[in-house]
């Protein structure tokens, strides 16, 4: 089992499917060297400057994802595993 702690450090990549817009919707993120699938899209907003994303990742596991349009760079801002009920994030 990896240790979520590590990666929460680890560098973020996000690889996107980039339609009419550019980086339209994350298809996939790396922490560090673990490959993350994104296998739903759970919501996404924007505001003037940014893109969030909030994503189920193919671990189970809920994340948000942040990209700022004015410095191109992605940020992780939430992560739950989803392994203690009263913290668990509603997937809806």
């Amino acid at each position: 089992m990896s240790d979520h702690r590590e990666e929460e450090t680890a560098p973020l990549r996000v690889e996107c499917y980039a339609g009419y817009r550019a980086e339209e919707a994350p298809r996939r993120f790396y922490l560090g060297k673990r490959e993350i699938r994104v296998t739903e899209i759970i919501d996404r907003w924007l505001d003037p400057a940014r893109s969030h994303f909030k994503v189920r990742g193919d671990d189970g596991d809920i994340y948000i994802l942040r990209y700022d349009q004015v410095t191109d760079d992605w940020e992780m801002v939430l992560y739950n595993s989803g392994g203690r009920e009263e913290t668990r994030l509603s997937s809806t």
